[in-house]
């Protein structure tokens, strides 16, 4: 009896061969679910705009930009379960990840080293000019380190996804 075949009568499982880590190329294709997308595409926006107030929110209360990053974050994570984890990786292909960490970690140095310019130290946002200066500053920093997170905790998602195959053999093999 091959590794997936059932004795009940049930379905098969499916288990991964040995030298697999994650992925192999007879894995169950991806199954739409009417149900599942239309929840995403209702729920998905209010998730990413809950992302958001975290953010912006974060100067005043609790949150911040990890956790509103994080938020973001999970948006994607829906639409990759509910479309495809491909379809959604083509979309946001790796240049928009990154770019989306980058511009986040500018906002960042950009708001540090600005201080900077004005006489103050890294961060010190009352060396700035302008008045409110530390509340804008704050949530421009909170708006970079959630841009930066979401971008990386996505791309680790993507990376994680596409699984590895190792010719090594496992440790119990041995």
């Amino acid at each position: 009896m091959s590794h997936d075949e059932s004795t009940d009568g049930e379905s098969p499982i499916r288990t991964q061969p040995r030298n697999s880590v994650f992925r192999t190329e007879d894995q169950t294709p991806y199954v739409e679910s009417t149900i599942i997308m239309t929840t995403v595409r209702v729920v998905a926006p209010f998730i990413l705009t809950l992302g958001l107030f975290v953010m912006f929110h974060g100067a005043d209360s609790a949150g911040g930009g990890f956790q509103g990053g994080t938020i973001a974050g999970t948006v994607v994570l829906l639409l990759a379960f509910a479309f495809g984890i491909e379809p959604v990786r083509d979309w946001l292909n790796a240049d928009r990840l990154l770019g989306l960490v980058a511009v986040g970690l500018l906002t960042f140095l950009g708001i540090g080293f600005g201080a900077m310019l004005f006489g103050g130290a890294f961060l010190q946002y009352n060396a700035y000019p302008y008045s409110h200066a530390s509340k804008y500053g704050i949530e421009l920093v909170e708006l970079g380190i959630g841009a930066t997170v979401a971008g990386i905790i996505t791309g680790l998602f993507f990376l994680l996804a596409a699984g590895f195959e190792t010719d090594e053999p496992m440790e119990d093999e041995q």
